[in-house]
């Protein structure tokens, strides 16, 4: 548990790193950064995923702490907030890609165009690639970047929605309507 004395630092640190001190937030860094680094290791169980969630929250404490509001809580609880969440939100990806591979795999398994073929065959799932690319160039530029960012990109919504600055709400509705455009401009291939 923090002295009252730290949380005031901290408050101090923060309103520093606000203004670009960098000095102050090398301060934080020293800090917090092995307990922001557990914290991520506690829900990624994995070394580099939980650094690179590390360094991803403390990037956004550079960016985010002008808009800290000390009246919601303590700097310390807001940056463990913002591991976990960060950390969750990888964690999702990670699943949420393994489980677009495991079905992938699954389809490749169960579908003549995967299997070895005929050069007629390789043939026909090449032209299907190049027309789902092609369906994708024609979708608008919003829909577009958040279809590649997700699908190609392996990022999560949230991710998507910091990325590009929009709300979840906005990326959610592009991915849905680029998708059933997508359908309709490609066809049962889809």
């Amino acid at each position: 548990m923090q002295s009252e004395q730290q949380v005031t630092e901290d408050i101090e640190l923060i309103q520093k790193i606000g203004t670009g001190d960098r000095a102050s937030f090398e301060e934080f860094y020293r800090r917090y950064a092995a307990l922001i680094y557990s914290t991520a290791f506690r829900v990624l169980n994995q070394q580099s995923d939980a650094e690179d969630v590390m360094q991803d929250v403390m990037f956004m404490i550079w960016e985010k702490s002008p808009m800290f509001d000390s009246a919601r809580g303590k700097p310390l609880t807001w940056a463990i907030t913002m591991t976990r969440n960060k950390a969750i939100d990888r964690l999702r990806s990670i699943q949420r890609r393994l489980r677009l591979q495991d079905e992938v795999e699954k389809e490749a398994s169960q579908s003549p165009y995967f299997t070895e073929q005929a050069p007629t065959s390789s043939l026909e799932a090449t032209e299907q690639s190049r027309m789902v690319r092609s369906a994708v160039m024609k979708l608008n530029k919003e829909q577009r970047e958040v279809i590649e960012l997700s699908y190609f990109g392996g990022m999560t919504q949230q991710e998507i929605a910091a990325r590009i600055q929009s709300p979840i709400g906005t990326v959610k509705a592009r991915i849905r309507r680029g998708m059933l455009r997508l359908k309709k401009l490609v066809g049962p291939a889809f």
